[in-house]
């Protein structure tokens, strides 16, 4: 019996050792210097030969490579390539586990009007897709829960940490809203005629959206109930200090949502997703909105859409003067997250200058977030979450990981795919 006990708990530990997450990093303890690095510092300044120090978790010095003496530990990066962490916004991350098992799924509640739920706490750490982006260098995600008009809040999370409290870096930084679309596709689950058709109820949907809103705002300024937690949750976004996230496709119902921001004196919106955002580019500059624009490794919408539309889309509305931002929803969005740097130089490859393409998930999402004073760009005072390539970063063939850091502490970048890739390696290498 003693015997059984015994290789119950070895399996236990040996499984133990396979299923969970690696353990969280601990906090930096000795000053850190990597030399001879070129660094993308994420804002389309590159240093060719640099000099990058940090201690207690922030960046103390950027700069040409001699121009200060090293400190501490000291890495020798020449030849090699330094950048700021990738951040995934409009993300599920740690949100669902396994789409098929219920279970693992909690990225959305029952109901339609739901500003005062937050993904935050739902969030799991431990999660084994979010473990698998780090080694591509996507070491900052947006959680961000999915479902009704008003979806709930996200959260800015670094993704090496033990529990939601740890990894969060921005708590509840917006409210999401799905707009409703003035096309519809036939339902045959629901006994609708198939086919591409113009949706009767939009402005019904439209005008229920507003009159929430306007509820909310009511309830808020009144300030004598405080029992109606959803109406009391807008609140922030009233008095612009926490930005909606307004997920919306076509033209039109862009438009619209410009002028519903307007009559609901909404001070600070960011668009979601929008595919025909560039043609509406002009009004987006003119009042300052930035896009956080469609998934880039996606087909055309629509027959007479140009083929590589979804390519280019993003430079369009750079040459625009709009403030972009790359993100990633769609099929498989948890696992395909780990490839927004192959999405970011997809667009590079399509016109748009490398460092530019850099931004879309560095400092252009940081700044898009709120989150620019802490992260998005290798600058001093700022948190030292970076990482050193062998290659370039956008490029799969060449981006591989030597060391990554986030807020200066030293995390692991083993993961299930690294391993499979060590094994098989060594097949092939025969």
């Amino acid at each position: 019996m003693k015997n059984l006990s015994y290789i119950m708990l070895l399996l236990i530990v040996a499984f133990g050792n396979v299923a969970a997450q690696q353990t969280p990093a601990k906090p930096q303890t000795e000053v850190i210097t990597i030399t001879g690095a070129t660094a993308h510092i994420g804002n389309g300044e590159v240093i060719p030969n640099s000099i990058i120090i940090f201690e207690n978790g922030k960046i103390t010095t950027v700069d040409t490579n001699g121009s200060v003496a090293s400190k501490g530990k000291v890495i020798d990066a020449t030849g090699k390539h330094v950048y700021p962490g990738f951040i995934a916004p409009n993300s599920t991350l740690g949100l669902v586990e396994i789409g098929a098992v219920r279970a693992t799924d909690d990225d959305s509640e029952i109901g339609g009007f739901n500003p005062h739920i937050r993904s935050i706490i739902a969030y799991n750490a431990e999660s084994k897709i979010v473990e698998s982006m780090r080694p591509n260098g996507v070491l900052i995600a947006q959680t961000t829960p999915r479902g009704g008009w008003i979806s709930g809040t996200s959260s800015i999370v670094q993704l090496d940490a033990w529990n939601w409290e740890d990894a969060a870096i921005k708590t509840d930084d917006g409210v999401h809203v799905n707009w409703p679309s003035p096309f519809t596709r036939g339902r045959w689950w629901l006994g609708e005629d198939p086919g591409f058709k113009p949706n009767k109820k939009y402005q019904e949907q439209i005008t229920a959206l507003s009159d929430y809103m306007s509820q909310a705002k009511a309830t808020v300024q009144s300030n004598t109930s405080r029992e109606n937690l959803p109406h009391l949750a807008m609140q922030k976004v009233f008095d612009g200090t926490q930005t909606l996230f307004i997920h919306v496709g076509a033209e039109k119902a862009i438009l619209d949502v410009l002028s519903f921001s307007k009559e609901q004196g909404i001070k600070k919106i960011v668009l979601v997703e929008a595919d025909e955002a560039y043609k509406v580019a002009s009004q987006l500059k003119q009042q300052d909105i930035p896009v956080l624009i469609t998934r880039t490794h996606s087909t055309p919408n629509y027959e007479d859409d140009d083929y590589d539309l979804p390519y280019k889309n993003a430079k369009l509305l750079i040459d625009a003067g709009v403030l972009v931002g790359l993100q990633n929803t769609g099929q498989m969005e948890r696992a395909n997250a780990r490839n927004l740097p192959f999405q970011a130089g997809t667009v590079a490859a399509h016109g748009l200058d490398k460092e530019k393409a850099l931004q879309l998930i560095t400092g252009n999402t940081a700044k898009i977030l709120g989150i620019d004073d802490m992260v998005g760009t290798l600058e001093v005072g700022k948190d030292a979450t970076l990482f050193i390539s062998i290659g370039d970063a956008l490029d799969m063939r060449t981006n591989q990981l030597e060391k990554a850091f986030i807020q200066g502490r030293d995390i692991s970048l083993e993961s299930h795919q690294t391993k499979l890739w060590k094994r098989y390696s060594k097949k092939y290498s025969k």
